[in-house]
């Protein structure tokens, strides 16, 4: 059941110099067209979309993923494309004060033009970008043009003038470019997915017409709970066009106030008193309530702008301490110790235009299904669409969010650190009311890779370029990360890196977060999950490959073979099907099939996370979470995941399903 609480906010704007309209917001019509830059014909676009996805549409290539047109098709994300289309306005649209271009994804490097003017430049995959258009527009048609740049050429320079060569991700190409870019890792290929460098408006764009004030967010934060009480603080950011010194009436839940307004944001903070309180719990402990705040503003009789927000009661924190073991590391909801049984999620789709809201509905469904109660969004991918953290509230899911920095070190230029903190500061404003955020974590596994991966020996760093590089690591992940996450989530969890402790020595399982990857990289056997068990267990796991019936979807029969050319390609592991053999013929022989290699291959997966779980459960409270890697799949190919592209569960999905039931 769902509890409404209505925030009122009432704006007299006395003595304006217009009558106020209603503030609107309108996405641009749906007759896009798309060309690679250098050539003459345009296509019909979608959007939001990405120039794979149009491509295909328009017959232009064939399957990104069929066979190995993943070797084909790198052309595409070498080659720089633009988009265009036209939007009529009326005289009356352009009488607002304000008309303002809001772009809520381009992917990566963008030109933006409005009626021959440049209007944006954009260099973050993972932002939203936001002009104001009016002197640029005209009553009648008015053009959009945008311009991407590949990755590749625009890089090119940067990272060839860069005075270190850059460990980045996992990409296995000459010209690494991926740490110089704000864009998703895992499309410049990982052990699990393919590299196709993706392009194109892949969130929708709008206009956003305002005039004096507009609401931009409401924030609202659980700062006590008892049996009778809950104390949430709201904070309400509004925009007012111009300073006054007019009295603005304000009223919240009938209580009213008078205010100044200042041009520019004006934050608004009051403390919200809930009786009897119906508290947020994770799934198996209870039911997620959610409330919900409404606001509005007014200017006499008439609604100005209007926003809701849905929050939940319930305080999260992380104890990360010394303790009489070594360091603890576990999650306190509502003051109650809580063990974490979860899953690393990546992206649904390398194209992520392509995943709707029946793709997220499914899959949170299975998440709820399997009694999980927390997801890790791994730092390779995105900061997920809103519905994907919108269903975590509804189910009772925690979302250990990364900031997406994986496995590479980055640059400690001005430009860089500007739009990283324009990003970081986005995404919390974005995310933060979600009860289901449990974690904000710095990035993946780059501390441990700084201190046992042998980067320094690899990439011929001095002593003096060492101090350096971990200067740089430190100026985003110690100060500028913690520091915003201080400014907008004062009451968040921050941890810097994941994982915090290595598996290289036993000592280390005494201490705060693991990624244990013994079992697979260090090709230990299966009983090793029994004896290497961490305080939470954020990674671990075991490859399988889907179902035959996926891999027909995607290959020729001929190609239905374990060696085979497009076998070999699908499998990004650099010991994936070797791993996987040497495991199968140990506990159960060998097989006359590669149906049967299949089939084997999920049920060696299920074994070796019934072993590495049950030895997590058993361990409480030494261990406090266990989140296996991974949930699901980016393609059809094989990987760690339970659940394949096409949402179909392997044999290990219903492993631990069970074992979570606990």
């Amino acid at each position: 059941m769902k509890y409404v609480v209505v925030i009122l906010v009432s704006v007299l704007l006395v003595a304006c110099k217009n009558q106020s309209k209603q503030n609107q917001s309108i996405s641009l019509p749906q007759n896009w067209e798309f060309k690679e830059v250098g050539k003459d014909t345009w296509y019909p676009a979608k959007v939001p979309g990405e120039v794979h996805l149009d491509l295909l549409k328009n017959n232009l290539i064939d399957d990104p993923f069929f066979e190995n047109n993943e070797l084909k098709l790198q052309w595409v994300g070498a080659s720089n494309w633009q988009y265009r289309n036209n939007f009529t306005l009326s005289a009356e649209q352009l009488q607002n004060e304000f008309i303002e271009l809001d772009c809520r994804g381009l992917d990566t490097y963008s030109e933006v033009k409005v009626n021959g003017y440049v209007v944006l430049k954009t260099d973050n995959m993972f932002r939203s970008w936001q002009t104001n258009l009016k002197k640029h527009l005209k009553v009648g048609v008015n053009r959009i043009e945008i311009l991407f740049q590949s990755p590749l050429t625009y890089n090119d320079s940067i990272v060839k003038a860069y005075p270190y060569q850059l460990p980045s991700g996992s990409e296995s190409v000459p010209l690494k470019v991926g740490s110089f870019t704000r864009k998703a890792a895992y499309h410049f290929g990982w052990d699990w997915a393919p590299r196709y460098l993706t392009a194109g408006i892949w969130r929708p764009i709008y206009l956003n017409f305002w005039n004096e004030v507009r609401l931009k967010h409401i924030n609202c934060q659980t700062v006590s709970i008892s049996d009778t009480l809950a104390k949430v603080l709201v904070e309400i950011a509004l925009e007012a066009s111009q300073s006054s010194n007019n009295k603005f009436t304000l009223s919240i839940n009938d209580e009213k106030n008078g205010l100044d307004v200042v041009k520019g944001v004006n934050i608004i903070r009051d403390t919200l008193l809930i009786l009897n309180p119906k508290v947020w719990w994770t799934n198996g402990l209870g039911d997620p309530n959610l409330y919900t705040v409404s606001v509005r503003i007014h200017d006499k009789e008439l609604v100005i702008d209007s926003l809701s927000q849905r929050f939940g009661v319930r305080t999260i924190e992380l104890v990360n301490e010394p303790d009489s073991i070594g360091t603890s590391f576990y999650f306190l909801l509502n003051g109650k110790p809580v063990f974490m049984k979860g899953a690393n999620y990546i992206p649904q789709d390398v194209f992520l235009p392509r995943v709707g809201d029946r793709h997220y509905k499914r899959l949170i469904s299975q998440v709820k299904s399997s009694n999980m109660n927390m997801l890790r969004v791994w730092g390779g991918g995105i900061y997920e669409n809103d519905i994907f953290y919108d269903l975590c509230d509804e189910n009772g899911i925690l979302v250990w969010q990364d900031f997406m920095f994986a496995g590479s070190l980055y640059p400690n230029h001005p430009a860089f650190m500007e739009t990283v903190k324009a990003e970081i500061s986005e995404n919390i404003k974005r995310l933060r009311t979600h009860p289901c955020i449990a974690v904000w974590c710095g990035n993946n596994e780059i501390e441990v890779a700084w201190k046992n991966w042998g980067w320094q020996q690899q990439y011929g760093y001095t002593a003096t370029d060492s101090v350096e590089l971990w200067h740089d690591y430190l100026a985003i992940f110690h100060d500028l990360i913690p520091s915003i996450v201080h400014q907008y989530h004062p009451s968040g969890n921050y941890t810097s890196t994941s994982p915090l402790s290595n598996w290289g020595t036993a000592e280390n399982f005494n201490h705060e977060s693991m990624h244990y990857w013994g079992v697979w990289h260090g090709k230990d056997n299966f009983e090793a999950f029994e004896d290497n068990v961490g305080r939470f267990m954020v990674e671990y796991g075991f490859q399988s490959f889907p179902s035959l019936k996926t891999l027909k979807n995607t290959m020729h029969d001929s190609s239905l073979y374990l060696t085979s050319d497009v076998i070999t390609n699908r499998q990004k592991s650099y010991i994936g099907n070797q791993e996987i053999t040497r495991q199968i013929e140990k506990y159960f022989g060998q097989v006359s099939s590669f149906e049967a290699y299949i089939e084997s291959s999920q049920k060696i997966q299920a074994l070796a996370y019934q072993i590495a779980i049950q030895a997590h459960l058993n361990n409480r409270p030494h261990c406090m979470g266990t989140l296996f890697w991974q949930l699901n799949d980016c393609w059809p190919g094989p990987s760690w995941s339970v659940i394949t592209y096409d949402g179909s569960e392997k044999v290990a999905y219903q492993t631990v399903s069970d074992l979570y039931q606990e």
